[in-house]
């Protein structure tokens, strides 16, 4: 046989394998269209339609026509009122809103005095957001008879010096909890298959569900490692703030490691080599970092997106650790990220451990 037609041989080889492996086929033609659809469509660096909350206390025909413009912008959407700029604060910290509109009772004689009329507080743990908000001090607002001279003052909250390590540094432990706790899992899962081990803890007294737990339990223990770690050097190195309780980050940081894990067993019940269990964690891996809200801002992406991004958990962790660690809130008020956590890790866990009993009775 001439080398040519080895060669050939070998290629034809490689290519009917690949077409056997269905894991790798869909991976060859789902991530460049997904990456396609995620950089193209989904990623804005310009926010729309932010959260916002009025505080008009002037109440006047030229302040309400003042909120009309700053929502033409799209930038904004006003979602409530509050009575007082402590009320919108409080909404502010809690991360309900990232805007808070305050119009002062002499708001028409500041808008003629040339002083600071409007006051727009925004949530500086999202830069990105910081940034949207300035665009609102660059408008010509108000009515005709005050749209001459303006002005909007932007008050930034939390990373006033707009530190793009604050905003960073928190989402970094979801991130590396995300990657590692989802990957080593559904490796060590498929490594006791391919070693021939399963059959043999499945013939041990043990349940399937108490082996799927403890095979998990020490990875949540390795998890909780690294969120001190990260915490420990991102405080010491970055300056980065701790407002609220410690035992809530590690709450929060526990949840965020049960639903990857749980997300890792969910996939070793699908992959049948640990090369296809790193392909398909790499898979759950991209969206956890574009479209959560760690790199680009959450409220330039369409409906549809934000929709799909509320399915990963790395969405809500990313809420609830920038509000412990940023805003000084706690996990009662951020109820509804600890909530989506406990749900997403009952859903996984039960479809993973019903399909594994399904695949290795």
């Amino acid at each position: 046989m001439k080398p040519l037609q080895r060669l050939w041989a070998v290629v034809v080889k490689e290519l009917r394998q690949i077409r056997r492996d269905r894991i790798s086929l869909a991976m060859i033609v789902a991530i460049p269209v997904i990456d396609l659809l995620l950089f193209g469509y989904a990623i804005n660096f310009n926010p729309r339609n932010l959260d916002a909350i009025v505080v008009d206390q002037a109440n006047t025909a030229a302040s309400r026509a003042t909120v009309m413009d700053m929502r033409a912008t799209g930038i904004i959407e006003i979602t409530g009122v509050a009575d007082s700029p402590q009320q919108a604060m409080e909404q502010l910290r809690r991360g309900r809103i990232s805007v808070g509109i305050v119009l002062p009772p002499d708001f028409e004689r500041r808008l003629a005095d040339g002083r600071p009329a409007v006051q727009v507080m925004v949530d500086g743990t999202d830069t990105v957001v910081q940034a949207a908000a300035n665009q609102l001090a660059q408008l010509p607002l108000g009515s005709r008879a005050t749209r001459a001279a303006p002005r909007i003052e932007v008050v930034a909250f939390y990373n006033p010096e707009r530190r793009s390590a604050v905003s960073i540094v928190p989402g970094l432990i979801g991130i590396i909890l995300t990657m590692t706790m989802t990957m080593f899992t559904a490796m060590a899962v498929v490594r006791e298959r391919e070693r021939g081990n399963m059959e043999l803890l499945i013939a041990t007294p043990l349940s399937r569900a108490e082996l799927m737990i403890g095979k998990v339990l020490p990875y949540a223990i390795i998890g909780l490692i690294q969120t001190t770690l990260i915490l420990a050097l991102g405080i010491w190195m970055f300056d980065v703030p701790l407002r609220g309780s410690l035992l809530d980050v590690y709450v929060a940081a526990l949840l965020l490691i049960l639903a990857n894990l749980a997300m890792g067993l969910l996939i070793s019940t699908r992959a049948r080599t640990q090369f296809q269990a790193i392909q398909i964690t790499m898979f759950v891996f991209l969206p956890s970092i574009l479209i959560s809200g760690f790199m680009f801002p959450f409220a330039g992406m369409p409906d549809v997106v934000q929709w799909g991004a509320e399915l990963l958990p790395m969405t809500h962790f990313l809420r609830l650790v920038r509000g412990i660690m940023l805003r000084g809130a706690n996990l009662v008020e951020l109820w509804p990220g600890v909530l989506a956590l406990l749900a997403f890790t009952a859903v996984t866990m039960t479809a993973a451990i019903m399909r594994f009993r399904k695949r290795l009775d």
